[in-house]
């Protein structure tokens, strides 16, 4: 049988992926999906049914135009772009995907309510949902391996009252000097052996500021590990425009700078650098050309009200972080967080909470499973990707702190059917997305009307 016109389209659309085109759409989508026998597709007024609710009303009734595609292509060979944004541009502005019932889309209007709403789901709903839309979005099976150097051990000047690197509090943690470049491109070649696919780069300091000498060695070890066919991410604090240009150049692959908590919170866990300090240099990063990771901690005596503060932060930032690290606290004895009694532990429950909504509210990033892993059970962590996590820390260190070794992960890997994705190559494409999901594309002035069927 002949492949319709709208096949084609699409076919063409996921095979330019492989080469990094971007091409738009200027009419909708609509892939019907297998896995479901019942597809909705967004339902503009909220009335007519009482088992829909509905996350935000629509100011005026859209217009929704439909078509239908169907592509065969075989998922484990079709990827999609590494960059994050020639991803993204694949997709046009406004499309809304369903399947087996539940609808979303990227968005950057989020309200805290609206967040708020998803992260009080019943646990079993919660799950459900974040599932889903992982699978709307990603290939579930792949996860991305990252390993995390200190180039730069303690000494930091700053207060962060979670961290054993600063000079303000006394841990085990003794100011080391900045790793030669060799010694860092020997790590980097041990981590890529390993399996890892992106290698950070962390240094304990508030800023680059005129560290000169620093900086051109950082440059250095950017292109070396680049050189090895690894992606590369740097931590290095507060950036310039002018540094961060350099660090593309130099082929910097992403840039992490997490915000911690909410912008309520944060003054009572920091306050030797500012919320919007890094929301700056977040832009600086941004405007090189340089993939976001940003993220934050939860173990920091905030609230939940402060978990969905940072979601909301993040969800409604110009452009949604690359990659979205949820850490763990991991508490070390001498800072004034380790030494508080009063702040419960984090729980695995808290954990899968925080992942499912920045899967829903951020479906197009990577979520990282990140510090604090090493305290959760093999079956939490299954709990944590099956909610949206695809991407780990790998190595027996984060910084400072103990972490799964590679041997551990592999195994874990190999239980949970999970493969690693290659560095520099994209995320494969989803096979819902190949194999019939419902894809909408909702057009018109009005704010767009996510609805799930309760």
């Amino acid at each position: 049988m002949a492949s319709s016109p709208s096949a084609l389209r699409l076919t063409r659309l996921l095979t330019s992926a492989k080469t990094g085109s971007a091409l738009r759409s200027n009419r909708a989508g609509v892939l019907t999906s297998p896995f479901s026998a019942n597809v909705q597709t967004s339902n503009t007024n909220s009335n007519t049914n009482t088992n829909i609710r509905s996350f935000s009303s629509a100011v005026a009734p859209p217009v929704v135009q439909v078509e239908q595609h169907v592509n065969n292509s075989n998922s484990n060979s079709t990827r999609l772009p590494n960059n994050d944004r020639e991803r993204n541009a694949l997709y046009p502005s406004g499309e809304e995907r369903s399947m087996a019932g539940v609808t979303a889309s990227v968005r950057h209007d989020w309200t805290k309510s609206e967040i708020a709403e998803i992260y009080d789901l019943p646990f079993h709903e919660l799950m459900y949902r974040a599932a889903t839309v992982h699978r709307m979005y990603w290939n579930a099976s792949e996860v991305q391996q990252c390993t995390l150097l200190s180039i730069k051990t303690g000494g930091c000047t700053e207060d962060c009252s979670y961290c054993s690197q600063s000079t303000r509090h006394k841990t085990f943690v003794k100011p080391e000097p900045t790793m030669k470049v060799q010694e860092v491109l020997r790590a980097a070649q041990a981590a890529k052996d390993a399996g890892s696919t992106r290698f950070c780069m962390g240094a304990a300091w508030r800023e680059l500021g005129n560290k000169k000498n620093a900086f051109n060695h950082i440059l250095d070890m950017v292109r070396g590990v680049n050189g090895m066919g690894l992606e590369v991410c740097c931590t290095l604090g507060m950036l310039n425009a002018e540094q961060a240009k350099q660090l593309k150049e130099a082929g910097l692959t992403a840039y992490n700078h997490n915000l911690d908590t909410s912008p309520e919170h944060y003054p009572k866990v920091i306050t030797t650098r500012t919320y919007q300090d890094r929301l700056d240099t977040i832009a600086n990063v941004r405007d090189a050309g340089i993939s976001v990771c940003c993220g934050g901690i939860l173990g920091l005596g905030e609230k939940e009200a402060d978990r969905v503060g940072l979601l909301h932060v993040l969800a409604t930032l110009p452009e949604h972080p690359e990659s979205v690290p949820i850490n763990a606290l991991v508490t070390v004895e001498g800072t004034p967080l380790g030494d508080n009694e009063d702040i419960d532990r984090v729980e695995a429950f808290d954990m899968i909470r925080m992942i499912a909504t920045a899967r829903i509210v951020m479906p197009r990033s990577m979520v990282r499973l990140s510090a604090g892993r090493l305290s959760f059970s093999d079956a939490e962590q299954f709990l944590m990707f099956q909610a949206g996590a695809n991407s780990i820390f790998n190595g027996e260190k984060l910084l400072t702190t103990a972490n799964p070794e590679f041997d551990a992960d592999m195994a874990l890997f190999n239980k949970l059917g999970y493969v690693g994705k290659p560095a520099h190559q994209g995320p494969m494409v989803s096979p819902a997305e190949e194999q019939g999901i419902v894809v909408t594309k909702v057009e018109g002035s009005g704010r767009r009307s996510m609805e799930q069927a309760a």
